[in-house]
């Protein structure tokens, strides 16, 4: 229970979560769409994994499987008895399948891990709303959030499923790597970048098994210090319109860089950009002869800074002769020492990640499930939205380019969305949007025939060439003549359905100051709000007027050369 007024009681989903009103263990609500979506995506995981050990989920909420069609929610014992004859007459099998509903302790179920707990809402959250689960495993570094954790367990009366750890993460991972005692599910969402505790997870997670992992050190992967990038990830960023993407494939490169020094590789399910962070869930395998792909699958890129164009220069390349796979040294690079384009230099990217960063079959089911049951989340609207726009995207093509930012480089006005994407489907190109940026353009057309779009756009809307230096970008690219006739004519096809349904794909910030919020003080005590911080710091070096009426003697910088 609540012992005196010094505690806050927060609910989200089914949880009711116990908070000390001071700062000693972190909290962010806008990450309820985090939790939200990593309820979604295991319980897709649970269903596929567990059908083959003949459990099957009921998920609270949903009416009817394809395979049956259920009793009444809580329909009680007879709705479960019935439920098993229909069950046992789609499997054609002896043995009436096992049923897992959620909050109870299904012995063939999943084991989880939330090595980095906080106060544990997460992991009462699995328990209250993921059937199938064995057990779950809660664990944080301070002693008081572990408290917590297990004062919240009992709270919402999942005790029998959860249990409270204070360790250290990696440690605790180390320990559980054995073939016997690995986790089904490992969830990594720590304050900042979860680089430290990869090598660990990718071990302690079992064959087959989903790691979920958060970073929210986004500045860092998204190209303001391509050198930290590197000392975490093993990989430089570098700054571009595409850094949201980037920061996906940057992650997914270092998880698949450390699996494979155990002959482990991964298959990305599912990976998204949203608010301040980027969430990828993978799941591990092993197999030597697969991890000789590794190489390949990596890709360096050179990115030019005049116009933005980009090629990838993948790291290794595989040919097959029938039988056998021959592994030889990539041929390259892909570009000149300049831009052919705009004739400036190229800066160097990556390693990362240049293979599909989303598993499309499941995807679907897991969207096919939240929006059949749209009442079990409270963020289901914006899942629904995003995960569209995640299925819509081109599979094949990493990165992407931004409609405003080919414009700009030409000084030129932006073309509408629509009528781009059909000069580019006419042009015969595959064209498709991405979730990580509004005007994003992923496309398979070379920056060529991107370029040429461009100059058949501006034989329509000319740029006064007068006004252009001749050693700029727009300057270069506007003096050769384009090689293809573009047509602007909006087709059908170029309108995509998340789009033309009008879903929430991105989503208005939830709330004022809504980012990352501040560390949880470890020692305790109650930390400055946020807001206070930021008033205090601001403007230090300058001297304030607070008095309206000086501020017209303020001499005006643009007039300050006249007397």
């Amino acid at each position: 229970g609540a012992d005196g007024p010094s505690v806050t009681v927060v609910k989200e989903g089914k949880a009711s979560i116990l908070f000390p009103s001071a700062n000693e263990v972190f909290y962010n609500p806008v990450q309820e769409f985090n939790r939200d979506l990593t309820c979604a995506v295991i319980t897709e995981f649970a269903r596929e994994v567990l059908a083959e050990r003949g459990v099957q989920l009921a998920v609270p909420g949903e009416k009817e499987r394809v395979v049956v069609s259920l009793a009444e929610e809580a329909g009680g014992q007879e709705g479960q008895e019935g439920q098993a004859e229909q069950v046992e007459e789609a499997n054609g099998a002896e043995e009436p399948a096992v049923v897992a509903a959620v909050g109870e302790k299904c012995e063939l179920g999943l084991r989880v891990l939330e090595a980095l707990a906080a106060s544990g809402l997460r992991s009462v959250r699995f328990a209250l709303e993921v059937p199938g689960l064995q057990s779950i495993t809660a664990n944080d570094f301070s002693a008081k959030a572990a408290a917590l954790i297990g004062r919240n367990a009992e709270f919402n009366g999942v005790g029998h499923l959860l249990r409270a750890s204070c360790r250290d993460a990696s440690m605790l991972m180390y320990e559980m790597r054995g073939k016997k005692e690995r986790y089904d599910v490992i969830d990594l969402d720590p304050y900042g970048s979860p680089a430290c505790f990869l090598d660990a997870a990718v071990q302690a997670v079992g064959e087959g098994g989903l790691l979920c992992i958060t970073c929210t050190d986004m500045a860092v992967m998204a190209g303001n210090s391509g050198e930290t990038c590197y000392s975490k990830y093993g990989s430089v960023s570098i700054k571009a319109k595409y850094c949201h993407e980037m920061a996906l494939r940057i992650i997914l490169h270092s998880l698949d860089q450390r699996a494979a020094v155990y002959q482990r590789y991964i298959q990305p399910l599912l990976s998204v950009s949203v608010d301040f962070y980027v969430r990828v869930f993978v799941r591990v395998f092993t197999g030597q002869a697969t991890v000789k792909n590794s190489a390949s699958k990596q890709a360096l890129i050179y990115n030019c800074v005049g116009c933005g164009s980009f090629h990838l220069q993948r790291m290794g390349r595989r040919t097959s002769d029938g039988k056998h796979m021959k592994y030889s040294a990539a041929t390259g690079p892909p570009v000149g020492p300049e831009c052919e384009h705009c004739g400036q230099r190229h800066q160097m990217g990556g390693p990362l990640w240049a293979e599909p960063i989303h598993d499309s079959a499941f995807v679907q089911k897991v969207l096919s499930a939240v929006s059949g049951n749209p009442s079990r989340f409270g963020t289901s609207k914006r899942i629904e939205g995003v995960l569209s726009m995640v299925t819509e995207e081109l599979e094949d093509v990493p990165l992407y380019y931004t409609v405003d930012n080919l414009s700009s480089t030409i000084h030129c006005n932006t073309p509408p969305l629509l009528q781009f994407r059909s000069a580019l489907l006419h042009a015969g190109h595959r064209v498709s949007l991405s979730h990580a940026c509004k005007n994003a353009i992923k496309t398979d057309a070379p920056p060529a025939a991107i370029w040429d779009v461009m100059r058949c756009w501006e034989k329509m809307n000319p740029v006064k060439r007068e006004k252009l230096s001749a050693t700029s970008p727009a300057f270069r690219i506007l003096s050769s003549e384009p090689s293809l006739q573009a047509c602007f004519t909006v087709r059908p096809d170029a309108n995509p359905q998340s789009r033309k349904r009008h879903l929430t794909r991105f989503q208005e910030n939830p709330q004022a100051f809504w980012g990352p919020k501040a560390r949880a003080k470890s020692g305790g005590g109650i930390a400055s709000d946020l807001q206070d911080k930021r008033k205090k710091f601001q403007n230090k070096r300058k001297n304030q007027t607070s008095d309206s009426s000086q501020l017209k003697s303020f001499p005006c910088k643009k007039f300050r050369q006249v007397s």
